[in-house]
């Protein structure tokens, strides 16, 4: 099992920058990759952007890319989610997930942290 904890959430005014982290625990050695997604009000869960843990290569949505960054660092087992350029339509609960490389799905989800937006 791995248990994935998240942080850095807050309200932050158009254009700032925040940070989230997900820290792993407990059966890390399975994860292959770990992802983000948010859900803004009223929509569908999204897909924001994924780091596969080794070697550390990354992919991001069109709507963040340029804009979010994602990095990892293998000695905190730790995922980070750099948030630059922050838009009003970037608020949502956000969520990171990992899953095993035998798995298409996410096996393994951490509470919500909410990042707010303001014009």
């Amino acid at each position: 099992q791995v248990q994935l904890v998240e942080s850095g959430g807050g309200l932050v005014q158009a254009g700032g920058s925040l940070r989230l982290s997900c820290v792993a625990s407990g059966r890390t050695v399975s994860i292959y990759s770990v992802a983000w997604f948010r859900r803004a009000p009223g929509k569908e869960i999204e897909f924001v952007g994924v780091i596969i843990w080794n070697p550390g290569s990354t992919a991001y949505a069109d709507s963040v890319k340029g804009r979010f960054t994602i990095s990892r660092d293998n000695a905190k087992n730790t995922a980070y989610l750099h948030m630059n350029s922050l838009k009003p339509e970037d608020t949502a609960v956000y969520y990171c997930a990992a899953r095993r490389p035998s798995n298409v799905s996410y096996d393994y989800w951490g509470q919500v942290t909410q990042v707010s937006v303001s014009s």
